[in-house]
């Protein structure tokens, strides 16, 4: 497998950057979601469009969801956002920005937020 990523959970994986021709492999690789958490032009030309990505995600089968967040400014708008993805996406799901940093950060917030609700 080309597209190297990091599984934080049976269910759900982070990775660094992706491009519309890894969508195939994903869900070769049996990956049934791909959230997109870097926002357009973040990483200038050679970045692709989320909607390139999304559709090549969708035409290999998989559901598909953009939620650009921002590197260094995780709010808790954008984590409970993330916690509802979570939930409404089949699994497993994979998610990515630059380095697969902000999606672990997510990630791990969203579990804590959960963690949180069903205790209080």
């Amino acid at each position: 497998m080309s597209v190297s990523y990091q599984s934080l959970a049976p269910d759900f994986a982070v990775c660094g950057q992706l491009q519309p021709s890894d969508m195939a492999e994903l869900a070769q690789a049996g990956f049934k979601s791909v959230i997109i958490n870097r926002p357009d032009g973040e990483g200038g030309a050679e970045q692709p469009q989320s909607d390139a990505v999304l559709a090549a995600a969708r035409a290999a089968g998989m559901e598909a969801r953009y939620q650009p967040v921002v590197s260094g400014s995780v709010t808790q708008a954008n984590v409970v956002d993330f916690a509802a993805l979570l939930q409404e996406l089949p699994g497993p799901v994979l998610a990515f920005c630059r380095s697969g940093g902000r999606c672990t950060k997510l990630f791990q917030s969203a579990q804590n937020l959960a963690s949180d609700q069903s205790q209080g």
